[in-house]
């Protein structure tokens, strides 16, 4: 008869954090690895004299769960998870449970719930948010899965999360790959946002010229208002650091070349298919496919003219500090008014049900994209469930008004001084398009049907009703 509340397949480094976080909240838990001296070791070390069964098969892993069983995978996505799924199946029964902690792509969750629900098996794809830390101590879970099979895993699930005002940052985000969505979506946020901080800095940086001091001085005021976050946080942090090699601050010494894992490339991707315009964290995306062309970059810069260097002069530097503050609150919005409203577009064609307000409520607090923000984000959607676009609810419309003046005056310095900023451009650019309306599509429709008898709407004929024009005669 098992003993284990809930096991774990795969003791990564997430994985173990997972499982020490589960056991001291009071679960017994089963743990395996396809590698048993991982297993061994993980017994002898961090796992020593604490409440879990040390699997060395995955029958005996199975074995120690109780019913219904519960059974998490946390190895790489992809073809690694379908291959332990595979393996468990003969050993389980229905009712159990499957889980996929990983950042697997939503369709293949979807996939794979649909496999094991003909198999009489749960399958739960779970996005769990706050990197190792998070997983240790209480990470944000974003589950997807099954209403029954989530009243089987809420007790645990909602204990191991963070918790932010007394509630805890998980929620049912809704069914088969509803998980993985919200948490790509989440990931895409975060691109965005870490690239908006990138722009505040560069432009700081060319204009300001501050000392790294001067920089953590800079990021913790902001952290003391509207963009307190943990990303804003460990970015102050970031400039107190020190290369003991060259004695020089740490960020200098650091190569100005950015890797991905995937999941922004999904996001955009997914946006475009959607019809869901994603500028913001799509000028993300491209900003760290550029970094990466460091040698190409190189010798272009070599031989592609710049603006002239000039020096900033007849404004006051608390004054810019101030207004590139206020480009990257707005800009920051604009990346969230996106990504809420992809996350719309897919929950009505999954018909996932998301509640926009939970999602808000469970990124307050162990994800890397946790901040104060959101509570404002939580409140718009309680006034309003079927808010269209943040950027209309009345709260954001006056962060916007206050602040735009000096967005537009950061990117027009940007501009002037030759400081790249796709992210703080592109969220302007969306900003002006979406309140704007009239725009030159009208001229495009035109080009289409010029060359391609695409036809067109009139703005003196009713909506639906499409023209032709002979522009050859």
């Amino acid at each position: 008869m098992g003993t284990c509340d809930i096991g774990l397949i795969g003791l990564a480094v997430m994985g173990e954090n997972l499982v020490l976080n589960m056991e001291s909240k009071g679960f017994r838990v089963a743990v395996f690895n396809r590698t048993v001296k991982v297993v061994e070791d993980f017994e002898a070390g961090r796992g020593k004299g604490k409440n879990f069964v040390f699997a060395k098969s995955l029958p005996d892993f199975v074995a120690a769960l109780k019913k219904p069983r519960k059974a998490q995978i946390m190895v790489k996505a992809g073809a690694p998870v379908d291959m332990v799924i595979e393996q468990l199946i003969p050993l389980m029964e229905p009712g159990d449970i499957i889980i996929d902690g990983g950042n697997s792509l939503w369709t293949d969750t979807q996939r794979r719930e649909k496999y094991l629900k003909e198999k009489g098996i749960h399958f739960f794809g779970v996005g769990v948010s706050g990197g190792e830390e998070g997983a240790l101590k209480g990470p944000s879970i974003m589950p997807g899965g099954s209403a029954e099979g989530w009243k089987s895993l809420a007790p645990i699930y909602t204990k191991i999360a963070a918790q932010v005002d007394g509630e805890p940052c998980c929620r049912h985000m809704g069914t088969d790959g509803a998980g993985h969505y919200v948490k790509m979506v989440h990931n895409g946020i975060e691109y965005g946002d870490m690239e908006l901080i990138c722009e505040a800095y560069a432009i700081l940086k060319a204009t300001l010229k501050p000392t790294a001091q001067e920089f953590h001085q800079i990021f913790d005021d902001w952290n003391k208002g509207e963009l307190d976050s943990f990303l804003i946080e460990i970015t102050k942090n970031i400039f107190t650091k020190i290369d003991p090699e060259t004695g020089k601050p740490m960020v200098d010494v650091i190569l100005d070349k950015a890797g991905q894992k995937g999941t922004g490339k999904w996001t955009v991707g997914h946006a475009v298919e959607m019809g869901v315009p994603l500028s913001t964290i799509g000028a993300a995306v491209e900003a760290r496919i550029l970094s990466s062309m460091k040698d190409e970059r190189v010798a272009a810069s070599k031989v592609l003219p710049r603006p002239a260097p000039r020096e900033f002069q007849g404004e006051d530097r608390q004054h810019f500090i101030d207004c590139v503050r206020h480009a990257l609150y707005a800009s920051k919005i604009i990346s969230y008014a996106q990504g809420f409203v992809q996350l719309g577009k897919a929950s009505e064609f999954y018909n996932w049900h998301l509640n926009f307000g939970d999602i808000a409520t469970i990124w307050r607090g162990g994800c890397i994209i946790r901040a104060r923000f959101l509570d404002r984000i939580k409140e718009a959607y309680e006034r309003d469930p079927q808010l269209k676009n943040l950027l209309l609810d009345p709260f954001f419309t006056d962060i916007i008004g206050k602040t735009q003046a000096y967005w537009r005056h950061a990117v027009a310095t940007a501009v002037t001084f030759g400081v790249p900023v796709p992210a703080f451009s592109a969220s302007l650019a969306y900003y002006d398009s979406y309140s704007s309306a009239v725009l030159p599509a009208n001229l495009l429709q035109a080009q289409r049907d010029y060359f391609g008898a695409h036809t067109f709407e009139r703005v003196d004929k009713p909506p639906g009703e499409f023209f032709h024009f002979d522009w050859l005669s």
